[in-house]
């Protein structure tokens, strides 16, 4: 017994000390978390149709702008790099100042949200009548009593991304990532065991359940950190900082949430169900952001933070980063961009999400799934000016970007009268631009250089990842029946026995093993390309797999990856 507890604390108090480990790590995590996010969508589309989803789903745009703008505009930017340069600085077994830091930005962080949030708890009513014009006054109605009860779970949210932000700058990723699996179970075991009496309240109320438990479980190995509360709310050298390179990064997050009203405001005028297919579409789509984006990304940034000093160990970093995301991320865009319908299909398809409202998510689905990329390189190349404690460049480029967002939002779906998913395309094809600026300026801040050491890897995945798109996309019409019934395809101008190798799909049965077989398929071709073609990233993952499955480490004919 002793030694499996001994075993329990190794396991979640274990440091990660390199980027891809621990962002493996993440990723596992991550991967829970998100199929958590998916089963929690579907428990919410077998329950609520995609109407009365858009009300849930609007209700949360206020609490949601508070707490990005306090939390995500503070912690990854200005916190996290400040906390683990004081870490560093002072002895493994004194971390005074440091724990004390944290108790402090607390305070400050909690005192702040009460106070915005009983402002905007008192001017709900008119703000959501601007921002969800399509809707009428009772919805309206409904989303101001949802949206209420929500800015309690952003409250418990503002101090549970203190405990994140310290675990990780102290490289414990491990319960961080697992935090919002119990926010998920949260809201799925309340909706099903409440929905028929509450309704829209069950899952309302179970999302302050499931904030309430990503705090608790967290506070344990917080408090075994270091971390305490504390009543001061000193306002020290160090929170001077903190604000200093904050304001940049929530100026940012401000402009985003701007870009995200007018998303739901555009939405409610294209029809009351769009903004759902636009949340569920947006739902797929963040599973490989937040699996080969986010995870390495917060991975990488105390490294990165750590490397500042030498910028040619700091480029190196940040390049080989890169390439690891273009690497992990590549097979599944490909596979977004061809299995959209089923994947729509097999996630979403209760008896109540129809027919048409699976062709809408799926288009949403693939006009995000080609700015995925951007998405996930932009957070690890705004992490890298933050490790160099620049936030107002990131901030610049970020503000710009989301205004042509905006202007091509407003062109698309009132100008051009455009479905929901333009609002998606728009979101991707800003998101790239905002890559190619982020770049840009990355390299001449790093002496530009190297870049070979960029382009030819990612290079290579992109070959490899077109020839597994073109692969699955033929695999996945020639064995679909009713694409040789309905005439959909080339395919079916062949003059095959078809009926004798075909599936049906209308069955979720061989819709899945059809599925599964095309994205097993177009993986196996990936990876064989990329081994053609000598890629040094997938030598440095399967030296990873076999490390995490044998604990023995592979000989690296070439220079040993700092990453790794």
């Amino acid at each position: 017994m002793r030694l499996a507890i001994d075993k329990f604390k190794i396991l979640f108090f274990k440091q990660q000390h390199s980027i891809l480990s621990a962002a493996t790590l993440i990723m596992g995590m991550i991967v829970f978390s998100r199929l958590l996010g998916l089963v929690r969508q579907r428990v919410l589309a077998h329950y609520f149709n995609a109407s009365e989803l858009s009300l849930f789903f609007a209700a949360f745009r206020l609490p949601d702008t508070l707490f990005e703008v306090l939390v995500f505009g503070t912690f990854a930017s200005a916190f996290i790099p400040v906390f683990t340069k004081l870490l560093k600085k002072e002895k493994e077994d004194d971390h005074g100042e440091a724990w004390k830091l944290a108790g402090v930005i607390t305070n400050w962080g909690g005192l702040l949200f009460i106070i915005l949030a009983v402002l905007f708890i008192a001017l709900a009513h008119p703000i959501y009548k601007l921002i969800t014009p399509g809707f009428g006054s009772i919805e309206q109605e409904k989303i101001v009593e949802i949206a209420r009860i929500l800015f309690a779970a952003q409250g418990f949210f503002v101090v549970s991304y203190v405990l994140t932000a310290v675990l990780e700058s102290s490289k414990r990723f491990l319960i961080p990532a697992l935090a919002p699996l119990f926010y998920n179970l949260g809201i799925i075991v309340t909706t099903i065991l409440f929905a028929q009496d509450l309704h829209l309240m069950a899952p309302t109320i179970g999302v302050v359940i499931g904030a309430l438990s990503h705090f608790l479980v967290q506070m344990p190995f917080a408090y075994k950190l270091g971390f305490r509360f504390t009543k001061s709310l000193e306002i020290t050298t160090d929170v001077k900082k903190i604000v200093k390179l904050a304001i940049p990064r929530i100026l940012e997050v401000s402009f985003l949430q701007v870009s995200k009203f007018v998303e739901l405001t555009l939405a409610t005028l294209i029809s009351v169900p769009a903004y759902t297919y636009y949340m569920f579409g947006n739902t797929i789509q963040l599973l490989p952001v937040g699996l080969f984006g986010t995870a390495i990304a917060k991975a990488a940034l105390p490294t990165l933070v750590r490397k500042s000093d030498d910028l040619d160990e700091f480029k190196k970093v940040l390049y080989q980063t890169l390439n690891q995301i273009m690497f992990l991320m590549t097979p599944v865009v490909a596979f977004l961009m061809v299995a959209r319908v089923p994947v729509v299909r097999l996630i979403f398809g209760t008896d109540i999400f129809t027919w048409d409202a699976t062709v809408q998510t799926s288009l949403v689905v693939s006009a995000f799934a080609f700015g995925i990329f951007a998405q996930s390189i932009n957070a690890i190349l705004a992490r890298s000016f933050y490790a160099l404690t620049d936030t107002k460049t990131p901030v610049i480029v970020s503000s710009a970007t989301l205004l042509v967002n905006i202007v091509i939002d407003y062109l698309l779906v009132v100008v051009y009268k455009l479905p929901v998913w333009s609002l998606a395309a728009a979101f991707s094809f800003s998101s790239i631009i905002q890559s190619f600026a982020l770049y840009i300026l990355m390299s001449k801040r790093v002496h530009n250089g190297a870049r070979s050491a960029l382009y030819l890897p990612v290079l290579k995945c992109l070959v490899a990842g077109l020839t597994s798109g073109i692969t699955m996309f033929f695999i996945l019409k020639f064995f679909d029946k009713s694409v040789w019934i309905k005439k959909v395809s080339f395919i079916s101008n062949l003059n095959l026995p078809f009926e004798n190798f075909v599936l049906d799909t209308r069955y979720a049965g061989n819709l899945l093993i059809l599925t599964v077989f095309v994205g097993i398929t177009g993986l196996v071709i990936y990876i064989l390309i990329l081994k053609l073609l000598k890629s040094k990233e997938l030598d440095v993952f399967w030296r990873l797999i076999n490390r995490m499955f044998t604990g023995k480490t592979m000989p690296d004919p070439q220079t040993e990856n700092p990453t790794v």
